[in-house]
């Protein structure tokens, strides 16, 4: 697995790659990991993951390496390929031109033909630090974020979260249940959560307590998501209109706590409340805040499986909160 972001956001895009698309994944060197049991068919919905490449063998980050590596492998296929290397985050001292042309040469030596184009097979090759990893591309994630920013939304509202974060909680979230999902955000705001849910086959279902945020979010779900299943209503996040075990996943982004009153509540009750709402509606979720709020969460019946820190700009930081809920036998 080729992983995407930076140093820190590693340990976020191993577990979203294990709870969405694979299993056992572990962290091999900066920016690389490998996994077990890997849904090929999921990858293409993860936030983190650029590739995900089926593993031919290990050697030390040089070119000879590489090639011994390749030359020694035992390789049950034919056709024409196409040799992609990168030096990951430009950790590694090697060429990758010299890597592409030396283990072009090798898979031409043993019967391949060259085509840059439309290959039948495409071997990665990747270095980073003192590792490489060589294995046959698989699947890719599909990187379209950018044709949906914020600010290109129908509906838009400063301090909209990025589609790219928005996929990787929903992934976090839901991943085991995708895309066979129903996913809830009882503070959906403009609906980016729920527009990224939607894009990977959940159902998905709203609620905000400003009739001007469910209207908004209303137009952005039509926009994104014509063809799919979805809800949005006006309602109370710690008074959720909706039946026990509705959903398989909440998702929401809390607000920050630049206010001390919100919607009538003040920030550590609402936020409470809605952990309590969101523990009776599904058994599992992903909180995003300005603060830890691991022990509100608790106190509401959940597990803290996971709690990331993840550094937005200046003072504000984003902890992401990972939460099972707690089994009642």
């Amino acid at each position: 697995m080729e992983l995407a972001g930076g140093a820190g956001d590693e340990a976020l895009a191993a577990l979203e790659a294990e709870r969405a698309a694979g299993s056992a994944v572990s962290r091999v060197a900066p920016g690389l990991a490998t996994a077990r049991g890997v849904r090929a068919d999921r990858v293409p919905a993860l936030a983190y993951t650029r590739h995900v490449s089926e593993l031919v063998g290990r050697a030390d980050a040089t070119v000879s390496d590489a090639a011994a590596v390749l030359t020694a492998a035992s390789i049950d296929r034919t056709g024409s390929v196409a040799v992609r290397a990168r030096n990951v985050r430009s950790t590694a001292d090697a060429s990758t031109a010299e890597a592409e042309r030396e283990l072009g040469g090798v898979l031409v030596d043993r019967g391949f033909s060259v085509d840059l184009d439309d290959p039948d097979h495409e071997l990665r090759v990747c270095f980073s630090e003192d590792v490489c990893l060589l294995g046959w591309a698989v699947a890719e994630r599909d990187a379209a974020f950018g044709s949906r920013t914020p600010t290109d939304r129908p509906f838009f509202q400063p301090g909209s979260m990025a589609p790219m974060d928005a996929r990787a909680y929903v992934n976090l979230a839901a991943g085991p249940s995708l895309p066979d999902a129903t996913v809830l955000d009882p503070m959906c705001g403009t609906g980016g959560l729920l527009i990224e849910a939607g894009l990977v086959g959940a159902r998905v279902v709203g609620s905000d307590a400003q009739w001007k945020m469910t209207r908004g979010a209303a137009e952005n779900l039509d926009h994104y998501l014509p063809d799919s299943r979805w809800d949005v209503v006006r309602g109370d996040a710690t008074e959720l209109p909706f039946a026990d075990d509705v959903a398989d996943a909440v998702v929401f982004d809390a607000p920050y706590g630049r206010q001390s009153k919100i919607a009538g509540h003040e920030l550590a009750d609402l936020v409470g409340g809605a952990l309590a709402e969101a523990a009776r509606v599904a058994p599992a979720c992903v909180l995003v805040a300005d603060r830890s709020w691991e022990s509100l969460a608790e106190d509401a019946g959940w597990t803290v499986r996971e709690r990331f820190e993840r550094r937005v700009h200046g003072s504000l930081v984003r902890h992401v909160h990972v939460l099972e809920r707690v089994r009642s036998d």
